[in-house]
């Protein structure tokens, strides 16, 4: 009894020091600690809009339409006569949250087939891995356009399609893992005390598979936050009055705007990169620190 009592406490102090050699690890890395810091920046103005600005995001003001940024509108204003700044915010809202819950949901998919598929092997195994190349060969906004002429634009829609096409990545991640997991000595073990398959998955395996998810989700969200941009701004992702960052895009399309009012393509367009290169930064870091390779 002793014996189980000092190897758990010695396992729990083992596990605790290997975290804090991962945050520190990750604060050494300054690339990721400067995108976490932007992330946050962007989460925090964003959720708290309503006190940073006065300016409401979808009343036009006609009276100062494609105004320069000065001290009334720091970015300027579009062509409605709305604030930039604040269209930044509350754009801010709709992009992230539809990246994050596409990313989430996503791999959420892409965990439970790859988990099934790895384990199970055999004709399941097979037929998920040909469902995953099928949409592996159509190009990503190829196939979102397509479906979304169909079921038309909105928010919803969109976080739909692309969980639904963005699953296989990690769907081979998780695959691969379990079928070299499925192998180890305590999986036969379980296996043979008579646990079911599902508890051998989900509570064996799913643990040491879970940290590749992590970073998975963070690596899959920057792709999101371009393809809503991208559609937003064609008119196939949410509706005009919807304020995101690719429907604010959407306003610099003539060429009169973006000759001679730039602000209005180029703040929407540099919480664009801002946003996407922070996350990839975070992303890179995470992996780092995640790696088990890298320990």
């Amino acid at each position: 009894m002793e014996k189980t009592v000092s190897q758990f406490t010695a396992a729990k102090k083992a596990g605790t020091k290997l975290w804090k050699k991962r945050i520190r690890k990750f604060f050494n890395n300054k690339l990721a600690v400067f995108g976490f810091a932007v992330i946050l920046l962007f989460f925090l103005c964003s959720a708290f809009a309503p006190l940073i600005t006065n300016y409401d995001p979808l009343e036009p003001n006609f009276k100062a339409t494609l105004s320069n940024p000065s001290k009334e509108h720091f970015f300027g204003t579009d062509n409605m006569g709305r604030d930039l700044f604040t269209r930044i915010l509350y754009g801010g809202r709709t992009s992230m949250l539809i990246a994050v819950t596409s990313s989430l949901l996503g791999s959420g998919i892409g965990l439970i087939i790859g988990a099934v598929g790895g384990f199970s092997g055999g004709l399941i195994d097979k037929l998920f891995v040909r469902i995953s190349e099928i949409v592996c060969c159509i190009p990503q906004l190829i196939l979102v356009l397509v479906v979304m002429a169909f079921i038309g634009p909105g928010m919803f829609n969109l976080i739909f399609i692309f969980a639904l096409t963005g699953w296989t990545g990690t769907f081979r991640l998780v695959r691969a893992e379990y079928i070299a997991k499925k192998e180890e000595t305590y999986v036969k073990v379980c296996e043979a005390f008579g646990m079911s398959k599902v508890k051998i998955m989900f509570n064996q395996i799913l643990p040491s598979v879970l940290t590749i998810v992590i970073v998975q989700i963070t690596m899959n969200i920057p792709g999101y936050v371009m393809s809503e941009a991208s559609l937003s701004f064609l008119g196939f992702g949410v509706p005009m009055s919807v304020p995101t960052w690719g429907t604010m895009l959407n306003a610099a399309k003539s060429a009169k705007v973006i000759l001679y009012n730039p602000a209005v393509w180029i703040a929407p367009g540099t919480a664009i990169c801002l946003f996407v290169l922070a996350v990839n930064f975070f992303g890179d870091g995470l992996r780092d620190v995640m790696d088990p390779k890298q320990q």
